[in-house]
């Protein structure tokens, strides 16, 4: 862990430069808004150790995909998003001594990333090798108004001297990626343009072609006032610059007022995208800093007034959520359906930008609700919209009759990702598609999407998950063989507990797709059965699965085994892993991780969260003792769903520890990697661990008490057979679900409070360690349960229910001490 940023509720803070940590301070401060995003680097020449990044959402390039030995299957490339050109730059010369942020000496350095106004601002006194000193405050950010622009205001004033000062704004599109497989650039020069106080470069990409134009425009003040200048255009290849000589003098302050804009053949037809660019500057100049800074904070106040979390009594922990959320908006907003969530966002390159199960698995519900129904849907849409693709990347593998396997990691719907044990045998990322769907129609009560898209895309899934399991004359049951559950320190295992599960789920919720479909909508239903060539015998092929899936279980333990073998491997917790080995993906050979009995991430864990109604709270207990103590938490997926389990199960101060690594894990690096960019799709799981688990926020179906008695009963006695007994996932009607709240307030925590929108209504949610108010914003009543009362709260109005012990963890009566 580092802790060199300051503990601020609303800002994160660098107070003097830490070089050694420069490019983690550089992830940690990105800017975006959705289209484009930078990471916090410095807009001046720095020499010293720094990864400039500047992308643009949804423009990519097929890298050569890099392995020693080829298997039937792999991808051909690894679609990732580019680095584009470098808009920021703005290069100081001082009677030709240039000014090196890595060379000179540095003072009152401060560096300021304001979250609840959206801009990173710099303040610090340079000091060259020549003695003179000059005082530079610099603010910058991208624009959620002008969604492909971004402004800069650079101050710059002599303490202690007179000099011409030579500033140079330029674009420099000589830009690479720092994780290309091959040393191969990615952009072609199509044109540039300078002009007084402009310059424009058109690039585009090798293979896929997109154009992109980064263009900027330059206005200077001194004493307050606009001055005109004297600029001398530079043009070399992919680098275009106005070089500008001014007189300063000692106290008098200098601003460079720097409007850039980002605009791709994505969103413009590439004939005339330069002309399009030219017209974007002109508006955003004529606009001006000032009014797009108030736009900004404007905007951002929009946001913060939806989706704000607050913690009183816990400055930490306050951050953390607000740093965490933040990145989340500025990723992405959920306009444009093409667009999806890479793991790093626009703070790096790793992993390429591309979409992974994240997504559907920890960004969807908070998305579901904290915005717009839209938003949600869009993240749906975009992997409708890639349903061919993944039935051709099934057919690849051997599968037929349109089966669907999704890729583990994709730009455009191809499978990109070259490990045989992630892209063959990672499967489980089907599952969370599939429930996603399912989550959305709960949630939203939005059937028709289930009509339009969603049925088709369970029946291509589930047709995967019939052809991918094999009948085992031994065991007389379905077996999954040689795969890779979420934990990824096991690989090639057979019948992963939550694989086999989640695939028996799928086909089930298929089945029952299906007949409300046909009660929706008979027609539809009929034509894109004979499109898709459906038959009733899938049914039949499916029902007798659901029934027979083998599902790993000990007896003894009454746990359910995360593979087979599971109990073969010397059993003992993480505490007796020697000091300063771990990361072990940084300290152990793999043969030895993959014999261990250490997890990644929550496997077994996983499915009882995503299943919770479908197991009692002594199942869940008796599973997470048994593997959160062997658990290293490596993989930025898993302090979240453990800190949702524990507050479930009153365990709240293991729920706390696992928020606040969650929560701070960039803000901290506790896994050594965030200078290669943030943990943005585990940034929603931080809100999961808030909501779901402080706050206790589940949707319900009211289930009659003797069928859930029956449940249970069935349950208990038959643990590896579970489904004939659950009432079917899609019978009731969206009116049946509603809100529950089990809200607490950790013990160090004096308040806690969130906003949820849900079908229409906005609630909030106010927690202290008395009681529980919830307040109505909608004009329509509400009804909720609340700490286990049925709670209805009038239009714009709000209701109080004081808090009780016994109410403190979300499925028991009784919390664990």
């Amino acid at each position: 862990m580092k802790n060199y940023l300051e503990h601020d509720p609303w800002c994160i803070v660098e107070n003097g430069f830490h070089r050694d940590y420069n490019e983690i301070t550089e992830s940690v401060m990105s800017l975006g808004n959705g289209r484009m995003g930078q990471r916090g680097n410095f807009e001046e020449k720095f020499s010293g150790k720094t990864l400039q990044g500047n992308y643009i959402a949804g423009v990519y390039y097929p890298d050569k995909t890099r392995v020693g030995w080829w298997k039937n299957g792999y991808p051909e490339y690894f679609a990732k998003v580019l680095n584009a050109a470098n808009w920021i730059g703005i290069d100081i010369d001082i009677e030709y001594e240039a000014l090196d942020l890595n060379t000179c000496e540095l003072r009152d350095f401060r560096r300021v990333l304001n979250m609840k106004e959206g801009y990173l601002e710099r303040s610090f006194v340079a000091v060259l090798k020549s003695g003179k000193m000059l005082q530079v405050n610099t603010k910058r950010f991208c624009s959620i108004v002008d969604d492909e622009a971004g402004a800069i205001r650079y101050a710059i004033k002599p303490l202690n001297f007179d000099a011409k000062i030579t500033v140079t704004p330029y674009v420099d599109g000589d830009i690479r990626n720092r994780d290309a497989n091959y040393d191969e650039k990615f952009w072609d020069e199509v044109r540039k343009e300078t002009g007084y106080g402009e310059a424009f470069i058109e690039l585009r990409t090798r293979k896929t072609g997109f154009h992109v134009v980064t263009g900027m425009c330059v206005e200077i003040e001194q004493d307050g006032s606009r001055i005109d200048y004297q600029s001398q255009p530079i043009k070399y290849e992919k680098y275009v610059a106005n070089r500008i000589t001014l007189d300063c003098q000692q106290g008098q302050e200098t601003v460079i007022y720097k409007y850039a804009v980002n605009l791709s053949s994505l969103n413009y037809d590439s004939d005339r995208i330069m002309l399009d660019a030219h017209e974007y500057i002109r508006r955003i100049t004529r606009k001006g800093f000032d009014k797009m800074l108030f736009e900004q904070k404007q905007a951002w106040a929009d946001k913060w007034k939806m989706n704000d979390i607050a913690i009183d009594g816990d400055v930490a922990a306050q951050q953390g959520i607000r740093f965490n959320i933040f990145q989340l908006n500025q990723t992405y907003t959920g306009e444009d359906a093409r667009l999806n969530i890479g793991p790093k966002g626009f703070t790096g390159e790793k992993y390429g930008g591309s979409t992974y199960w994240d997504t559907e698995a920890y960004c969807l519900p908070f998305y579901l609700a904290t915005a717009d129904q839209k938003v949600a849907r869009n993240l749906l849409l975009y992997r409708y919209r890639q349903l061919g693709k993944a039935i051709e990347n099934a057919q690849k593998l051997g599968f037929k009759a349109g089966a669907a396997l999704y890729p583990m990691v994709t730009m455009n719907g191809e499978e990109c990702h070259n490990e045989w044990e992630i892209t063959f045998e990672e499967i489980h990322r089907n599952g969370a598609i599939a429930y996603a769907i399912y989550d959305y129609v709960r949630y939203t009560g939005d059937e028709q999407y289930l009509v339009d898209y969603g049925l088709e895309v369970l029946i291509a899934i589930s047709r995967f998950w019939s052809q991918r399991v094999n009948w085992s004359e031994a065991k007389q049951q379905y077996v999954m063989l040689g795969v890779t559950g979420p934990n990824e320190y096991e690989n090639n295992v057979n019948n992963n507990w939550y694989t086999n599960y989640i695939a028996a789920w799928t086909l089930r919720y298929t089945l029952e797709s299906i007949q409300k479909v046909k009660q929706l909508d008979a027609a539809k239903f009929s034509a894109l059965a004979d499109r898709i060539h459906f038959r009733d015998k899938e049914m039949e092929t499916a029902g007798h699965i659901i029934d027979n899936i083998y599902l790993p279980y000990d007896e003894e333990r009454q746990v359910y085994l995360q593979q087979e073998g599971f109990l073969d491997k010397e059993l003992m917790p993480v505490s007796d892993i020697p000091k300063g080995q771990r990361p072990l993906n940084q300290n152990w050979s793999w043969d030895r991780i993959l014999r261990s009995c250490f997890i990644k991430q929550a496997d077994v864990l996983q499915g009882l969260y995503f299943f919770e109604d479908e197991f009692d709270v002594d199942t869940l207990r008796r599973n997470f003792n048994f593997y959160e103590p062997m658990t290293v938490h490596e993989s930025s997926l898993s302090p979240c769903v453990h800190s949702v389990q524990a507050s479930k199960l009153g365990m709240k101060e293991k729920a706390y520890e696992m928020y606040l690594r969650t929560a701070r894990l960039d803000l901290d690096d506790y896994n050594n990697d965030t200078e290669d960019g943030c943990h943005i799709t585990s940034m929603a799981g931080t809100w999961l661990a808030v909501v779901k688990g402080f706050g206790g926020m589940r949707i319900e179906k009211e289930i009659p008490s003797e069928l859930r008695k029956a449940t249970e009963e069935y349950s208990r006695q038959n643990p590896d057979k579970k489904w004939a007994a659950f009432p079917p996932l899609s019978v009731y009607p969206p009116s049946d679900y509603q809100l529950r709240l089990n809200p607490y307030c950790p013990n160090n925590w004096t308040s806690l409070s969130f906003k949820i929108r849900f079908r229409g209504a906005l609630i909030q949610v106010v927690t202290t360690q008395e009681n529980v108010t919830v307040q109505n914003f909608s004009t329509e009543p509400i009804t909720l349960r609340v700490l286990g009362q049925l709670l209805t709260v009038a239009a714009e109005s709000q209701e109080t229910v004081a808090v009780q012990v016994e109410a403190l963890t979300v499925g028991s009566e009784t919390p664990e001490d």
